[in-house]
């Protein structure tokens, strides 16, 4: 905590609002560049990321993304970390960095679907754009099912969840030629509806969907670098 204050800075803290970042936690206002350094020389520990994320401070929550040991991350903790949730860079960086690489991943991106929060459910669609992009094993069976979940979330009006449901419908259908058409299919069906949101999800969707073409299925996760994440996509 005494190296996270030193390195804070007032601009950066003054800078979240920018990015749509507004937390009711304490906030110190550390650069993710150094938040992510930090990780770097702690390594993983999962004791200590409970103990960063029971300190409340937004700054120490942050960081347990690149301290926590996704093998010993439950699905309990999960859960009551998800459920604290109140912007959209904690809940990103969380899936991202962390929530993706645990075996309770995929079982979570169906439960928060069902979720009645604004952030439980970004979060599920967030944690679905995150394993698109690094599972690379998943069964493509995954994603279709991960299709369906869209589908039926893409009604829900509310800003941080359309964003989600959107940047997932896009990353999903880069899952190879098949799950690549169905994509577009349902991207077709929400553009065609009579409710804006999913009509704005559907649309927008298509864009990138019909112009960049399915990669072929990849083999094996990657090794997963600091460098990878969420852009500023509120």
């Amino acid at each position: 905590m005494a190296w996270l204050k030193d390195h804070a800075t007032a601009r950066t803290r003054a800078g979240l609002s920018r990015y749509g970042i507004v937390t009711a936690e304490p906030v110190l206002g550390v650069s993710m560049a150094d938040t992510q350094r930090l990780g770097r020389m702690l390594g993983r520990d999962h004791v200590l990321a409970e103990a960063l994320w029971c300190t409340g401070v937004f700054d120490a929550r942050m960081l347990t993304a690149f301290v926590d040991e996704p093998a010993r991350v439950t699905s309990a903790q999960m859960d009551r970390w998800c459920r604290q949730f109140d912007n959209w860079a904690i809940c990103d960086t969380l899936c991202f960095h962390l929530f993706d690489r645990t075996p309770h991943a995929w079982a979570k991106v169906d439960a928060w679907s069902r979720g009645r929060g604004e952030f439980v459910k970004r979060t599920a669609f967030a944690l679905l754009w995150s394993l698109a992009l690094h599972d690379k094993g998943a069964a493509e069976q995954r994603f279709l099912g991960g299709l369906r979940l869209i589908e039926q979330q893409a009604v829900d009006p509310r800003h941080f969840v359309m964003k989600a449901v959107n940047m997932a419908l896009r990353a999903v259908g880069r899952r190879g030629p098949r799950v690549h058409a169905e994509a577009v299919a349902v991207a077709r069906r929400l553009a065609a509806s009579g409710d804006a949101a999913p009509r704005w999800v559907g649309r927008d969707a298509l864009k990138t969907l019909l112009k960049a073409p399915p990669t072929p299925r990849p083999k094996g996760r990657p090794t997963v670098t600091s460098k990878s994440g969420p852009k500023s996509r509120n």
